[in-house]
C-alpha cells in the first residue's frame, strides 16, 4: 500500500489517461478491484491505484480527471 501523502504520484500521467478511458468507455469497474484492473490490462498498477479502492465511479473519474488536469497544466 503507498505509504501517507503520496497518493498518485507514483502512477505516470499516460496510465491515469489510460484508466480514465477505461472508466468512461464503461470497461474499468468501480470501485476498482484487481479483477478489474487485470480485465483493462492495467494490474501492474494495482498496488499504486490503492488509493482509488473503495471509490465510486464518479469519485473515480473526478480524482483522474484532477490529477491528470494538473500534472498537464504544469
Amino acid at each position: 500500500m503507498l505509504g501517507a501523502g503520496k497518493a498518485l504520484t507514483a502512477v505516470k500521467t499516460d496510465d491515469l489517461k489510460a484508466l480514465l478511458r477505461a472508466v468512461h468507455r464503461g470497461e474499468l469497474t468501480c470501485p476498482v478491484t484487481a479483477k478489474a484492473l487485470a480485465e483493462v490490462g492495467l494490474l501492474r498498477l494495482g498496488d499504486e491505484l490503492d488509493f482509488l479502492r473503495g471509490l465510486d465511479e464518479p469519485a473515480v473519474r473526478a480524482v483522474l480527471v484532477a490529477v491528470i488536469a494538473e500534472r498537464v497544466g504544469r
